[in-house]
């Protein structure tokens, strides 16, 4: 197992600078920030214009190759450029990050709880009316992607609070943390207030998605020839699924969790620019409208390390559910 993962993290390293040079590169040619100034009225004066740029290392009177070669040297020595605002943008990720995440997280660690178990109680309850109703649910989940269910969410706050009243809203919908929240426990309760509308934005289309297939994977393990034995056995029909068939369904899913996880990182991009999170998300608009090179390169950089790591998880995990499967 050591082995395994130390080769994987050498190979990994290869392809993140691969991945990361390439966006890089492509964005170092397609932005251009020196319209970010010449744009402005007044006019920025070309000695701060040009001053600016040589500290973003986007002077675009440069050779692209020139900048990157220096982005490189300065990745190589844990410096990773500067903001279209002259910010460190290592400060800046270091900030954005831990927000993304903390939304991320929850909803990755819910949906594929959730969505597990519903699936397995549908195949379980195989065209009953709690499965066709599930089912109902699901598809209409999934006509409603992130950019419509997470304003829609907001809609329902703003309603649900004019109708309770109070001065204090029911449902909070702006924001990460209330600014008045004091002490431990009162910052605690609040944050996962306003937490609660961004993570159902987020989990319930992967809820939907995950409770699909895992039903799909536990009818034909219902059926399956182990399942028998260990029934013939004189285990109970809910111990048997439980402990042989949950078990054996769950592994093709556990690969969709985690490389689903890393797609939720895009569906954050909407649902923070809707809840007011200052995240990757709401980064990474900005710095493309702001024809922020660095940035750019750095989320990137960010987005490879997490597929990678991912796909190595997605290993790992099979290897431990399925014994027959070895590393």
């Amino acid at each position: 197992m050591g082995a395994f993962i130390v080769r994987r993290l050498l190979n990994y390293v290869v392809l993140v600078f691969i991945a990361t040079s390439l966006a890089y590169l492509g964005a170092a040619t397609a932005f251009h920030p020196k319209d970010q100034y010449l744009q402005k009225n007044p006019p920025t004066p070309a000695v701060v214009m040009y001053h600016e740029l040589d500290e973003r290392n986007g002077n675009p009177d440069k050779p692209v190759l020139e900048r990157y070669g220096k982005w490189v040297d300065g990745v190589a020595h844990g410096d990773f450029g500067k903001t279209w605002q002259l910010d460190s943008v290592k400060k800046h990720f270091s900030i954005s990050v831990w927000v993304t995440v903390r939304l991320v997280t929850v909803a990755a660690v819910l949906s594929a709880i959730l969505g597990v178990l519903i699936g397995s109680f549908q195949a379980v309850r195989q065209y009953k009316f709690s499965d066709h109703s599930i089912t109902f649910a699901s598809y209409l989940i999934f006509a409603m992607p992130v950019f419509v269910l997470a304003p829609f969410l907001k809609l329902i706050a703003v309603q649900v609070n004019k109708a309770v009243g109070g001065d204090k809203p029911l449902l909070q919908y702006q924001g990460e943390i209330d600014p008045n929240a004091t002490g431990f426990f009162g910052q605690l309760f609040s944050r996962a207030d306003h937490l609660l509308l961004p993570t159902i934005s987020l989990s319930l289309g992967l809820i939907a998605f995950y409770s699909r297939y895992q039903r799909g994977t536990m009818l034909d393990v219902m059926g399956s020839d182990f399942l028998r034995t260990a029934r013939a056995k004189g285990l109970r029909k809910g111990q048997a699924i439980l402990k042989h068939g949950v078990r054996t369904a769950v592994i093709p899913v556990m690969t969709l969790v985690t490389y689903s996880t890393i797609t939720t990182f895009a569906g954050a991009i909407i649902t923070e620019r809707v809840f007011g999170w200052n995240g990757l998300g709401a980064w990474f608009t900005d710095s493309t409208r702001h024809s922020d090179v660095n940035s750019v390169a750095m989320i990137t950089l960010f987005s490879a390390v997490l597929v990678l790591i991912a796909g190595m998880l997605s290993d790992v995990i099979t290897a431990m559910l399925d014994p027959r499967v070895r590393l």
